[in-house]
Order: structure tokens, then sequence, then C-alpha cells
């Protein structure tokens, strides 16, 4: 490596005051919260949802496989990078990393809640607290906001307000509230965030239905659902014609991997050219995989099949990410892994999907 390594995609932890200590008043009592128990230890409650948020896989990055549980962790003994700036560093050095492209945890959950108007106050006060947390070392903390998209126009003030407060882009919710994304109504929203240059994200498990517990047959067999949700935006963005109305928007899919978009890309070229007659979508100008490898970004992190495949896509849209302190994590090993991963790649391509593409799409300077 001659630059570099950056994770573009690493989350935080939100501590327990993260919600209550800055959303609007009217919400404080409601405002997601930890709470202890004394079997299922830490949780955090959302009001609202039915299940509250165990936190032993949140911050379970390094910890051995059979260590592994949910239940029965409380939030001292998790790694305190997920909401020290301070101890973010010392953890990104010892990973060899030089900053993150941080995410949310519990606001990842959020996205999915049927109340709209309580998911705008606490993802506006997620934004406070995260505009606060990266606000310590801009440079290796890059922080994204949140939308809960109730309307193209408060969408598009969101934008800006984030912008302002020195966040760096948006993770969007997986289901919008007025109608899909691909209707032109959010035409508005993609040209304001083209022109205030704030990259769109869509994370696994923002979606309705990505819940891993809801999968056929044992548990694990959920693990392997959970990228669907990004794949039906992404067909959502190519086959409704948003890219084709935006030839300058640009999308991340973060965390669903990337070894499986050569055959993705094959199949939705093969439904255009042969269905398009009697299946409804956009008239396109170019084939679908064509958009997909221009618009689209991905983040993936131990998935060595997708460095495998960086010429059957394109590698300058693949971004290496390593999901601290997330329990998928590579850390603390990344460098050990990336080393036997990248092995066959050209210093050029390494340095891309380790470094440049993520820095260029963000503009950052480590």
């Amino acid at each position: 490596m001659q630059k570099t390594i950056i994770s573009a995609d690493s989350h935080i932890t939100e501590p327990p005051g993260c919600y209550i200590d800055h959303i609007d008043p009217k919400y404080r009592d409601t405002a997601p919260k930890m709470i202890h128990d004394d079997e299922k230890g830490d949780l955090f409650v959302i009001n609202g949802m039915e299940r509250p948020i165990p936190m032993g896989l949140v911050a379970a990055a390094g910890i051995d496989p059979k260590d592994l549980k949910m239940f029965g962790v409380n939030f001292e003994s998790l790694h305190r990078g997920g909401w020290d700036p301070e101890a973010r560093l010392a953890d990104q050095d010892r990973d060899g990393v030089s900053a993150e492209v941080i995410y949310p945890t519990v606001g990842m959950l959020l996205c999915n809640h049927s109340d709209f108007d309580y998911k705008k106050a606490c993802f506006d006060a997620y934004n406070r607290w995260m505009a606060e947390y990266s606000g310590v070392h801009p440079q290796r903390l890059i922080g994204l906001g949140q939308t809960a998209m109730r309307s193209v126009e408060e969408g598009i003030e969101d934008l800006r307000k984030m912008k302002e407060m020195g966040l760096r882009g948006v993770m969007m919710p997986g289901n919008p509230q007025v109608a899909d994304y691909d209707d032109r109504c959010y035409d508005p929203f993609w040209d304001a965030a083209i022109d205030m240059d704030m990259p769109i994200s869509f994370h696994i498990l923002t979606s309705r239905g990505d819940a891993i517990d809801r999968a056929r047959g044992p548990m694990i067999n959920g693990f392997l659902s959970i990228i669907r949700g990004n794949q039906d935006i992404i067909g959502t963005f190519i086959y409704g014609g948003v890219f084709e109305r935006h030839p300058k928007l640009r999308i991340v899919c973060v965390e669903a991997d990337a070894g499986w978009v050569p055959h993705y890309m094959y199949r939705m070229d093969h439904a255009y050219k042969r269905h398009r007659a009697w299946m409804r979508c956009a008239e396109l100008q170019k084939l679908p995989s064509e958009y997909f490898k221009e618009h689209v970004y991905l983040t993936f992190q131990d998935d060595w099949v997708a460095f495998k495949m960086k010429d059957l896509c394109n590698y300058q849209r693949l971004m290496w990410a390593n999901d601290f302190p997330h329990s998928d994590s590579t850390w603390p090993w990344s460098q050990d892994i990336l080393k036997e991963q990248t092995k066959d790649l050209t210093p050029q391509e390494k340095d891309a999907i380790l470094h440049d593409n993520v820095a260029d799409l963000y503009h950052l300077s480590v």
C-alpha cells in the first residue's frame, strides 16, 4: 500500500444520552433510552417498536465467534470508541485504519419505525449528537446524518442542516413515507443532494422485512437474506429511470457485500432485454448494468469474492470497510485479512478499493 486505508462503513454505539439529551423536548419522555435487565443485560428500548436492542452484538468486534451472544452484556464493557471520539482514534490505529465513514447502530433499526414524526425527532437528535462526535476529528471521523423523508421538501431542508453541521452525507431509510424512490416527486431531492455534494447511502437492515429472524429455516439462514433490501433499492433506481434522469447521482450500497454484483447485473440486463415489453419499467438509454457500474458504490468487509470479481464490475466503485465495532467486523485483524485477499490486485486497484474511491467520494485528505 502506497496510501492509507479508509473504512467506508463503520458504526458508532449510541450512548444512553444520545437521543434523550438531544431530542425535541416534546419527545423526551418517549425517546430511545437504555435500560438494564438483570438477565438480558443492557437494552436500548425504542418507543413503538416491539423488541428492544440488546448490546451483545452491536460492539462485539474482536470477540471470538464462540463467545458471541446477543444478551447479558453491559454498555460499560463495550468498545469505548463507539461513543468516545478520542478512544476511537486508538481503535483506528490498532486496525491500521486512517479514517472511517461512520453510520449509526440504533438509528439503523429506527429506519423501520412506523411513526414518521417520531422517526424525524430521533434522527434530528442523532444528527446533533453525531455532529459533536465527528466534529472532534473531522478528517478521521466522517459522520453521516439521517433523514426520515416525511416529504421531499423536508428532506432537502434536512440535507441543508446536515451540511451546515459538518456531516458529510446522508443515510436514507429503505422505505420513505410518500412514494417509492423512483417516483418523480423525489427528483428535486436528488438534484439537491448532487448540488450540495451529499452522497446518498442505503444500509442493510433499514428496509421493511429485512429482519434476520424472519427468514425460513434456522435463524442463521436470515444472514443470507439481509442484502435483499438493498438489491431492491438499486433495482428501483435503475429500472425506475432515476439515474437516467440524474446522470450525476451516486448512491452507496452499504454492508451488502459485492461479490454478487456481476451476476446480478447480468440478471438485470437479461430482464430488461427479454421482458421489458410486458414488465413495467422506464425506457432506458443504456443497459441496467451500465447504470449500476457508474452510479452504485458498494461497501464490503470480509468478502474475498469481491476482489476476485473486480474485473466483472467497476472496481472504482468498490469500497472496503471494517464494520467496526459490530460483530461482523474484521477489526482488529483487517491488515492480515487484506494482505491475503488483495494479493492479486495491482497497486492501482488496491489503492482505489482501500482508499481512493471513498476519499474521492467524500473529499478526504487522509
